[in-house]
């Protein structure tokens, strides 16, 4: 489409939309610009920098808030209620996660400025994604979020950590292959990038012969594309190596802001076939849903690393939430972003204690850094962190009232109503066998005795104010959630509200 230039002006280009991914650009451009003036400037410099950057970005998109469904930069980006609700989950991920950078000299990664540039990037990246409804800015967003996650997981600089940044790229490369492709076959149908006029030439074209055969193709190819990004069954054995070779900190900081980022393009891409009442997607996200919440709580009961357990946990809890997906209900929908801003606490808290519980060698086990034996008699040796690892177990766990169960127990009630009783007696049953091995942990911190008390005394070393004050945190909204989820449901239910997915 041939656009005149003199046409163009500030109204149609509307930056005010891309103004969250422009602060996140240009902060990274500032940090390199600095490093480059002047180099080895303590880390602080940069970690209170990259704060007061995101802060701001968190500041321009809250008020976005009541400008739901504008149209920006030639109407590629889209800023409606679920870009605006997404964007303020990743940015609020983003600030609980950088200052945990202060917490431990042992990670020489968070004194490379290129780190924090790199990692407002790649918040640019996942902005980009959840705020566009062009397939290809979602592709760009993709590449761009994930190349820059690649780096901050080598940048750790141990063996395990270069071996999962060739895994997480080899699989993020096929991922790319599968989505341009999938992108391909619906530019060929529909002659168009744009969801709703996707939308618009399937719903035509629909009696047409092949057609169907065509649409089968690029919903499998686009499906798969999501698995990978997902960590979805068979898709998701990259997963526990990638968590496994990464910081615990940044591994943490993994399991929710890339899959929420991905669930967004999935929530927008997949409830498009639904609301055409393709049923055969459906039922192919209900089926790849139900194995991958099964089989990664059948590989977590067997894990002896507690990291692994929980990066196993980790594509539980994306399975269940896939869940939601299929049923493409407004209350399924609500339910996505409640689950993940209650999740985002108690499973970055999950994995910043055991960086309180890192130790440079391994001195229980010669395969794995966070053994459980690790944890054995933490109670007597560390009581406050033994109790809150406890609660971000059960909260895990879906235990009530702790926060989790509320995101659980409002999935399963939005799959309830909407008829899938069966599957609901699923997810509830895969809950009960995830709750074993998160209590398995605490049988460990509460039953048994230190293996080694002189050694377990130099495992918790990392107890810094920073990391207190974010452990601190989390467990605060752990616990608040039970008196103020209804308010949060909520404010996520008229921004759920705002948004019509492109139809």
């Amino acid at each position: 489409m041939f656009i005149d230039p003199k046409s163009i002006t500030m109204d149609v280009l509307n930056l005010t939309t891309l103004m969250p991914m422009l602060i996140a650009i240009v902060g990274g451009l500032i940090i390199l610009t600095i490093d480059l003036i002047k180099e080895h400037i303590h880390k602080s410099l940069y970690v209170m920098l990259t704060i007061l950057i995101l802060i701001i970005d968190l500041g321009a998109t809250l008020g976005l808030t009541y400008g739901a469904n504008e149209k920006g930069f030639f109407d590629v980006i889209l800023m409606d209620g679920i870009a605006v609700l997404s964007q303020v989950i990743i940015l609020v991920a983003s600030i609980l996660f950088i200052p945990l950078a202060l917490t431990s000299k042992r990670f020489h990664e968070y004194s490379y400025p290129e780190f924090f540039a790199l990692f407002l990037f790649m918040i640019a990246g996942f902005q980009f994604m959840v705020s566009s409804d062009n397939l290809i800015l979602i592709f760009i967003g993709i590449e761009t979020a994930s190349l820059s996650l690649y780096t901050l997981i080598a940048l750790h600089n141990r063996h395990n950590s270069f071996e999962a940044a060739v895994k997480y790229f080899t699989m993020g490369a096929l991922a790319a292959a599968f989505f341009s492709m999938g992108v391909a076959v619906f530019y060929g149908i529909s002659g168009s990038l744009e969801l709703y006029q996707i939308a618009d030439a399937i719903q035509t074209r629909m009696a047409e012969p092949g057609i169907m055969i065509l649409l089968l193709g690029g919903a499998g190819l686009l499906l798969t594309a999501f698995a990978f990004k997902l960590s979805l069954f068979p898709f998701h054995t990259w997963a526990p190596d990638v968590y496994e070779g990464a910081s615990a900190p940044l591994a943490g900081y993994m399991s929710i802001v890339p899959k929420l980022a991905a669930f967004v393009v999935s929530m927008r891409i997949f409830e498009m076939f639904i609301s055409l009442n393709i049923e055969w997607v459906q039922t192919m996200i209900i089926a790849l849903a139900v194995i991958t919440m099964t089989i990664s709580n059948l590989m977590a009961l067997v894990q002896e690393d507690v990291k692994r357990m929980l990066a196993y946990s980790s594509i539980s809890h994306a399975g269940f939430v896939m869940v939601a997906i299929a049923l493409a209900t407004e209350k399924a929908n609500v339910g996505v972003f409640l689950y993940y801003a209650l999740f985002m606490f108690t499973n970055l808290g999950a994995f910043a204690m055991l960086w309180v519980s890192r130790h440079k060698s391994r001195i229980h086990h010669a395969r794995y850094d966070h053994p459980y034996e690790k944890f054995s008699g933490m109670i007597r040796i560390m009581p406050m962190g033994a109790v809150v690892m406890a609660l971000f177990m059960l909260s895990l766990a879906g235990v009530p009232p702790f926060s989790v169960f509320w995101g659980k127990i409002y999935l399963m009630s939005a799959t309830v109503d909407a008829g899938y009783i069966w599957l609901a007696i699923v997810m509830g049953l895969n809950s009960a066998l995830a709750a074993y091995y998160y209590l398995k942990l605490i049988v460990y911190m509460f039953l048994k005795a230190p293996i080694s008390e002189t050694n377990q005394e130099t495992v918790y070393y990392n107890v810094s104010k920073p990391l207190l004050t974010i452990l601190g945190f989390t467990v605060f909204v752990t616990v608040a959630s039970v008196f103020y989820v209804n308010p949060l449901i909520q404010y996520i239910t008229m921004m759920v509200k705002a948004t019509n997915f492109g139809m």
